[in-house]
């Protein structure tokens, strides 16, 4: 990521499913670099782009996102996220919960392939279908 370095500010993390040893995942690499935010790292997104990134405005109340080759065949997922803003810090707890608790790893995964048998043409829909789990998963870990 060193061409976009000077906006890095917190780290670099690997997230989602391929981030955990095991987890049935599509074959696509989800990164999590940190900005300052998101307004002072606008200029990356046109530096990504010469760089072969796709841009897509998904989600851009909270980050931005880019996909590479291309969005019809992703190999990999950058998103450019406020350094510890409430989705940084949910997805680093949420990889590590998958991480450290089996029931939870084995009750993900099975939702994941049901999802994925049922909403096979719809990455949209199996997305949204899984926020209801993380939601209760990072609601016991944070009531303890």
């Amino acid at each position: 990521m060193s061409i976009i370095d000077s906006w890095n500010y917190g780290g670099i993390e690997h997230v989602g499913s391929t981030a955990v040893l095991g987890m049935v995942a599509k074959p696509v690499i989800d990164i999590m670099f940190g900005v300052k935010s998101l307004e002072s790292s606008k200029p990356a997104i046109e530096v990504l782009i010469e760089d072969g990134y796709e841009y897509s405005p998904y989600k851009t109340e909270v980050m931005h996102w880019f996909c590479k080759p291309s969005d019809a065949f992703r190999t990999h997922h950058l998103h450019l996220i406020p350094f510890e803003s409430p989705l940084w810090q949910e997805r680093i707890i949420f990889r590590d919960l998958l991480r450290s608790d089996k029931s939870v790893f084995y009750q993900y995964a099975k939702l994941k392939r049901d999802l994925a048998n049922f909403h096979k043409e719809d990455r949209e829909a199996y997305t949204e279908k899984k926020w209801p789990f993380i939601q209760r998963a990072l609601s016991k870990h944070y009531s303890g």
